[in-house]
This record gives structure tokens, C-alpha cells and sequence, in this order.
């Protein structure tokens, strides 16, 4: 390790806030560096929250993949017409809702595609349904995307329809559809989807009517290290202001049955180096974010295990339904069992508990 990346780890480490410049330094190493910054990643988070890997038992319901837009990243949506669509009304809803309460989750998540017909009221309907046959259920839904498209297809302000979706039972706010949240690669990935400017407004306007979300970044197609950055700078801004994100969750791009791999747009995904600099990085860098999410269902179990020694410190849901990384082309993604879980926590020395969406521990 030179100098000066010990002397950028030890700053770090000290409690002194990473630049964007060094943040950049730490995206490029290469070699056993690598394990140097996940290292050092490793002490900030034991410092921050100590040792216990937390999960959540969690369902999705994903309502439907009929969806108006076509993002460049997804081998989810589906057009009318397709083969595979599906759109599940109430009585299907209330039916996995009921399943949900019966495996005793304490949350429920929901993302869909953007239905054609949906309008703010088929959201507050969805969230109505789920909750009368889950009740006591936190219900963690939606994303900026989809509230802008409710109150484009209802003549609404976006905070109306927040109001409503809260009024209604939403407990927090998915913090999606942010794929990177530089414009220049949003137009390359996701044309149709709102701008960078209207997801940190529609955010920062959950947070202020006390809605809390969590923060994503979705990266390994054809942004650069710089765009990574600069997306990190953005959640860390808000973060200052809001306080409103629980945590942080990176995102492998899965790239197998997504157009724009298809077409020679993106890269094959990111690759084990980058999926650990994610993590580490972004432990380094968002010193106002407790907890870092793996995502087991992007990176698989081995690659979350590694992950846990490279700052993060949550293994998220138990999940019991996944369609969205599925429909890229992922494998095994639809339940991880808290036994698994456990052995991968004890198997680094660090103790399983489970937690609620907001994060407050079980005994």
C-alpha cells in the first residue's frame, strides 16, 4: 500500500469525511488494496454499529409487470400482449398479504411495473388491501418513479400523493429507481424515468412528511467511477439535510436478459472487485448512513459473506418472493432462510439479530 492511500485510510478511519477525490482513489485500486480498503471499511463499520449482521423477515408482492415504460437495465416489465404478464387484483393481493402474516413478517414490500391504468388511488387501494389483511404489517413500497407517475395519471402534486400513500398506511419509501443519478447515463439506461432532480425533490419531500427510505444505487452497466461518485455525493447531501435514509443498498447490475446488454450497451455486469469496493467505499463515504445493505440476491451468498468483512453490516430480507432480479436473469432469489443466514454470520465471527424495517432489534 503507498503512502498516500495509507495516509487517505487512516484519515478516514480517524472520523475525517472522505472527498469526492478520494472516494474516486478508492474506486480505482487494484490488487491487494483492495483488501486494504475493505479493511479499513471493515473498522469503520464495527466502530458504527458494532458487530451484529441484522436481517428483516420480508415478503414482496409485486402487483404486476405491466409496465408503460422499457428501461434499458430491466428483464422484468412486460408489455400487453407479452407472454408471462401478469396483474394480480385484489382478492391475489390479499390472499399473499394473508400468506405474508402467516409466516409472522414484520414487513411487506412492494414494487411494481407502471401499470397503464394505475392512478394515485390504485396505490392507496393496494396499500389499503394489503394492510386489512396484514395488519400491524410495516409496509415499505413505492419509489419516486412511481409516486410521479400517480400524480401524472391523477392531476396531483407529487406531495399530495405522498400524503395519501402515508394516510394510507405506507411506513417507509423504496429508495429505487435511482439507478445512477447522473442524467447523462439516465438517458443511455432509463429515458422514461424521472430526472435526477425530480428523485431528489420527490425524496427529500418523503422525508419531510416524516416517510423514511432507504437510499440505492444501481451500478456495473456503463456508468463510470466517476458517476458512482458523483451519485454517492447526492444521497450524502441529502442525508445532511433530511436524515430520512435508513440505509444504503448497492445494486449489481444483472445483465443477462436486459436489453441494453443485449445490444452491446453495458458491460456483463460488475465485477467481484467492484461489487467489494461498492461496499467498502461507500461505508468510507457515507459517514452520515448507519447501515450498508448487501444485496444476497444480486451478488449471491458467497459474495454477501465477503461483503460483510468489507463494511456492510445488514443481509436485508428473507424476501419469499422476487421477481425483478429473476427477470434479469438471476438465480436463487427467492428466499434465504435465517439459518443460512446465521451460519454466515457466525462463520466470520459476527452474531445474527433480527431487526424491524426501521431497524429497532429483537431480542
Amino acid at each position: 500500500m503507498d503512502n498516500h492511500l495509507r495516509g487517505l485510510l487512516k484519515d478516514v478511519k480517524n472520523g475525517h469525511r472522505l472527498t469526492e477525490e478520494g472516494a474516486l482513489q478508492l474506486f480505482r485500486v487494484q490488487g491487494r488494496e483492495v483488501w486494504d480498503v475493505a479493511a479499513a471499511a471493515d473498522v469503520v463499520r464495527q466502530k458504527k454499529v458494532g458487530d451484529a449482521v441484522t436481517y428483516v423477515l420480508n415478503q414482496n408482492i409485486n402487483v404486476t409487470n405491466l409496465c408503460v415504460n422499457r428501461c434499458g437495465f430491466c428483464g422484468f416489465s412486460k408489455k400487453p400482449g407479452d407472454d408471462g404478464v401478469y396483474f394480480y387484483e385484489k382478492e391475489e393481493i390479499q390472499k399473499r398479504a394473508g400468506l405474508a402474516k402467516s409466516r409472522n413478517v414484520t414487513e411487506i414490500c412492494t414494487v411494481s411495473g407502471l401499470h397503464p391504468d394505475f392512478t394515485a388511488e390504485s396505490y392507496v387501494n393496494i396499500y389499503r388491501w394489503i394492510l386489512e389483511a396484514a395488519p400491524g404489517v410495516h409496509l415499505h413500497a413505492s419509489n419516486p418513479m412511481e409516486v410521479a407517475y400517480a400524480a401524472k395519471k391523477s392531476r396531483m402534486s407529487t406531495r399530495e400523493v405522498l400524503s395519501a400513500m402515508k394516510e394510507a398506511g405506507l411506513g417507509s419509501m423504496c429508495g429505487t429507481a435511482a439507478e445512477i443519478l447522473v442524467d447523462g447515463v439516465r438517458k443511455v439506461i432509463c429515458p422514461q424515468k424521472v430526472t435526477t432532480a425530480e428523485w431528489i425533490r420527490i425524496i427529500r419531500e418523503a422525508h419531510g412528511l416524516g416517510i423514511p427510505s432507504t437510499a440505492t444505487i444501481m451500478y456495473g452497466h456503463c456508468e463510470s467511477e466517476k458517476d458512482r461518485v458523483q451519485h454517492l455525493a447526492i444521497l450524502r447531501k441529502i442525508q445532511d439535510e433530511t436524515g430520512g435514509f435508513t440505509e444504503f443498498v448497492p445494486l449489481s447490475f444483472i445483465h443477462m436478459n436486459t436489453p441494453i446488454f443485449k445490444e452491446g450497451r453495458a458491460h456483463a455486469g460488475a465485477t467481484g472487485r467492484e461489487d467489494l469496493l461498492m461496499v467498502a467505499v461507500s461505508r468510507l463515504f457515507l459517514d452520515n448512513v448507519k447501515n450498508i445493505q448487501v444485496s444476497w440476491v444480486k451478488e449471491g451468498v458467497k459474495m454477501a459473506q465477503l461483503s460483510l468483512l468489507a463494511g456492510a453490516n445488514d443481509l436485508g430480507g428473507t424476501m419469499f418472493e422476487e421477481s425483478i432480479s429473476k427477470g434479469a436473469g438471476a438465480t436463487n432469489t427467492d428466499y434465504l432462510d435465517p439459518a443460512e443466514m446465521e451460519r454466515i454470520a457466525k462463520d466470520i465471527g459476527r452474531k445474527l439479530v433480527r431487526r424491524t424495517t426501521l431497524y429497532e432489534l429483537f431480542p
